[in-house]
C-alpha cells in the first residue's frame, strides 16, 4: 500500500503550485481522499476532501476559493490545484485515503510534500 505525493516545492506569493498523490495497492476509487497539511509548530489540519460516491467536496475556509481538489479513479490519483498561494499556506502537504465500513475503519498516508510561499 503507497500513497506517494509529488509537485510540491517554493513559489512566490500569488502563485500556483498542483500537488498529485498516487496510490497504489488498495482499491482507491473506494477511499474518501483527502489533503491534510502540517505547518511547524501547528496541528495537521484537514485542507479539502473529496468521496468516492458523488466526488462531492469539503474545503477548509481558508482554502475555499483559491483550492481546487479532484480525483482520477481510472489513474488511482488525487490532485490539489492551488491557486492565489499565500505565505500562510507554507506546509508539508500530506495525501490521505479513508475507508470507513461499518466498524472497521482503514485509513493510509502519504510521506508528504513540501510547499513553500515565499518571495
Amino acid at each position: 500500500v503507497q500513497l506517494v505525493e509529488s509537485g510540491g516545492g517554493l513559489v512566490q506569493p500569488g502563485g500556483s503550485l498542483r500537488l498529485s498523490c498516487a496510490a497504489s495497492g488498495f482499491t482507491f476509487s473506494r477511499y474518501i481522499a483527502s489533503w491534510y497539511r502540517q505547518a511547524p509548530g501547528k496541528e495537521r489540519e484537514l485542507v479539502a476532501r473529496i468521496t468516492y460516491g458523488d466526488g462531492s467536496t469539503t474545503y477548509a475556509d481558508s482554502v475555499k476559493g483559491r483550492f481546487t481538489i479532484a480525483r482520477d479513479n481510472a489513474k488511482n490519483t488525487v490532485y490539489l490545484q492551488m491557486n492565489s498561494l499565500k505565505p500562510e499556506d507554507t506546509a508539508v502537504y500530506y495525501c490521505n485515503a479513508l475507508s470507513q465500513l461499518g466498524a472497521m475503519t482503514k485509513q493510509y498516508w502519504g510521506q508528504g510534500t513540501q510547499v513553500t510561499v515565499s518571495s
